[in-house]
């Protein structure tokens, strides 16, 4: 059976849909299954970063108001043969989904796929605890300022309640992916520091992505960064970082900083 993830803030604008897509096809480059599942429903913006905007027929409301079978809707991308799309509606609004549809479907995707990544609407409505209800784990996504952090801290709040793992009295899996980072601007005082935002949210680093205009570039070519710029200082801390969630030890360090943060983040952080 595959593994759910949901990918999610409190903050929109975070990097949320670009991760999405980044870490999917980087687990999808390790030769697994994997699809991506748009929940923002009435936005839109997967198949967009995806770069499958003019290949969408039927959607993730399409197939719980039984108008069109999974299949039907899944997109398979062109450039990697084990990632998929399930995008969402743009001319519905998310009262359309319903939680026996969104279980349905989830259940379904589990039988084919390794990794099922769902990306969430920021905030704390429907659609956001529609997306994180069946959840495995959870990569809450922040920038590096107080707000961003703020809002993340109550999103983690939902995950710990709202979960069908909370539900059953078990743990979910929360990590922290850490976007739009720049080292120098942290050290000036201009952005919380890495040791700040973990002190607060008090949940493992996944992955620290630096801020960089690769990431803009390649969500205007629609590519996730991992296949638009594979050698790109964000693109290499996305595929650390899905190595990560496959479950490999891989040393962190900070963006523009030779300093590891292995035996001082992540090892302390794992629990």
């Amino acid at each position: 059976m595959g593994k759910v993830i949901v990918v999610t803030s409190g903050k929109g604008g975070v990097g949320k849909t670009t991760s999405t897509a980044a870490l999917g096809a980087a687990l999808a480059q390790r030769k697994e299954k994997v699809v991506v599942v748009d929940f923002d429903v009435g936005l839109r913006n997967l198949d967009l970063v995806m770069g499958a905007e003019r290949r969408v027929v039927y959607d993730l409301v399409n197939v719980i108001q039984g108008d069109a079978k999974l299949p039907q809707a899944l997109i398979r991308d062109k450039r990697l043969d084990t990632l998929f799309l399930l995008p969402a509606s743009q001319t519905r609004d998310k009262d359309n989904l319903t939680a026996e549809g969104v279980e349905q479907v989830i259940t379904e995707l589990k039988k084919y796929f390794d990794w099922i990544i769902c990306d969430s609407p920021a905030g704390i409505e429907r659609g956001a605890t529609l997306a994180m209800r069946h959840a495995d784990m959870a990569v809450v996504v922040t920038n590096p300022e107080v707000s961003s952090v703020r809002d993340s801290d109550r999103i983690i709040g939902l995950l710990d309640s709202k979960t069908l793992k909370a539900e059953r009295g078990e743990r979910m899996e929360k990590h922290l992916l850490l976007t739009r980072y720049d080292a120098a601007r942290a050290q000036r005082g201009d952005m919380l520091k890495v040791d700040d935002v973990l002190e607060i949210l008090s949940i493992p680093l996944l992955g620290i992505i630096p801020e960089s205009m690769d990431v803009l570039r390649a969500s205007n070519i629609g590519a996730p960064v991992t296949l638009a710029d594979a050698r790109s200082a964000p693109a290499l801390a996305y595929f650390d970082a899905a190595r990560r969630l496959a479950g490999e030890t891989v040393p962190i360090t900070i963006p523009g900083e030779k300093r590891g943060l292995f035996d001082k983040i992540f090892a302390r952080r794992a629990a």
